[in-house]
């Protein structure tokens, strides 16, 4: 499929206007909220220390792991999804100076009722998902999605849907 990643471009135009002459890396901090206008409220500052507001009252989740590269880890290796039938992201707000994503409710669903063996072989179907981005180490899979889960758990408990906020 040849399907152009609607955030990719989002993480070049970042880059592009990045005033330090090229690539930087891009961070990924992935937060709860009610709604997607809730969400768009949250990057009020892009200094990463002062980016605690997201509504689960905790510090979201940093990372360097995409968005969309989250997505497929948990829909193929949890719920066998083709990687071509994962889910689009949606664009809530895209700024200058960073975007915010909402990632389809399918994404952390899946991991509420599963237990270690399926986190387990989750975590080995990826890692032997050709052609991919993330990790490829099978027990650092399994680590990222026990913190999915976790997150996961907080998100349905507060009635929250998954956003993330990217800036480089």
């Amino acid at each position: 499929m040849d399907r152009i990643d609607p955030l990719e471009r989002v993480a070049d135009r970042l880059r592009a206007g990045s005033g330090n002459g090229g690539r930087v890396g891009v961070t990924y901090k992935y937060f709860g909220a009610p709604d997607g206008a809730t969400a768009a409220r949250v990057p009020i500052s892009m200094r990463p220390e002062e980016l605690g507001g997201d509504e689960l009252g905790m510090n979201g989740m940093f990372t360097k792991i995409k968005p969309e590269t989250m997505a497929a880890m948990v829909l193929t290796g949890i719920e066998g999804v083709p990687l071509h039938k994962v889910p689009p992201l949606e664009l809530v707000v895209l700024h200058p100076d960073y975007a915010v994503v909402k990632l389809p409710m399918t994404v952390v669903d899946p991991l509420r009722g599963i237990g270690e063996e399926a986190v387990g072989a989750a975590a080995f179907i990826w890692s032997t998902v050709p052609d991919r981005g993330g990790p490829r180490d099978a027990f650092n899979v399994y680590q990222l999605l026990h913190e999915w889960q976790d997150f996961s758990h907080r998100l349905h408990e507060a009635g929250h849907q998954p956003y993330c906020l990217v800036w480089p």
